[in-house]
């Protein structure tokens, strides 16, 4: 799959073991970590293939068409961005850090600042773990038709941190980002085997409104999704 975050299968949080895998949750044992499953629309290197998805192809179709088409340059050093994610279940205030991933932070910034993003919904719902978002086509399994670079985690994952979805390839990062629920994730996404999700930001405001949309999924991966109505930026 195109490096995009992939819907890895996420199941109930366990403190102690995680396996990455496409199990469905309920009540496993095991937690996979929120990434993007393997897709016909990627490489065998985990690079985008001809078929992946293409700028503008947010779920909203209100990509302004200027939205970047390879890696975008990272934000600069000591740099911050408050974006903005409206959604019917209120207001989502992510304060992006460019010290704790320079280039992840810079690609969330352009890709949220041309709003690829809009209308584009939450796919995926693991209670007390993550809410996953940023896949245009809604499946898991898309992205911006690109990858970025990885970058070392130097931060603590916690309740509040948003952070980018990937594949278990290098340099598979897309578009998809998740938002964690629980403190309690910490030790699975903290694990050696998964520790590689790089982190871009906090919410500052707004975990309200993410627990809202964790609460009105009815799967994992929900029926009726919770869509980002518009994403916005600004510089504090």
């Amino acid at each position: 799959m195109t490096r995009l975050f992939a819907a890895v299968v996420i199941v109930v949080v366990s403190a102690t073991a995680f396996l990455a895998g496409c199990s469905t949750g309920g009540g496993g044992s095991s937690v996979a970590p929120p990434s993007i499953a393997p897709s016909s629309t990627a490489t065998a290197s985990g690079a985008p293939a001809s078929g992946a998805p293409s700028t503008g192809q947010a779920g909203s179709g209100t990509a302004s068409g200027s939205c970047p088409t390879s890696q975008p340059p990272a934000l600069g050093a000591g740099q911050m961005r408050i974006v903005t994610i409206e959604t019917a279940k209120g207001k989502i205030q992510i304060t992006i850090e460019a010290d704790l991933s320079p280039i992840a932070a810079g690609n969330f910034v352009a890709l949220a600042g041309c709003g690829f993003y809009n209308g584009v919904v939450f796919h995926r719902v693991v209670t007390d773990f993550v809410i996953q978002g940023g896949d245009p086509t809604g499946t898991g399994t898309g992205g911006p038709g690109y990858t970025i670079k990885d970058e070392p985690v130097t931060a603590t994952y916690g309740r509040s941190t948003v952070a980018m979805a990937r594949t278990s390839a290098p340099n598979s990062v897309g578009s998809q980002f998740f938002i964690v629920l629980s403190d309690g994730a910490r030790t699975a996404l903290a694990d050696p085997a998964y520790n590689n999700y790089q982190i871009i930001g906090t919410v500052t405001a707004g975990m309200e409104a993410v627990d809202a949309i964790a609460a009105a999924a009815d799967a994992e991966l929900p029926t009726h999704p919770i869509a980002m109505d518009k994403v916005t930026v600004s510089t504090p």
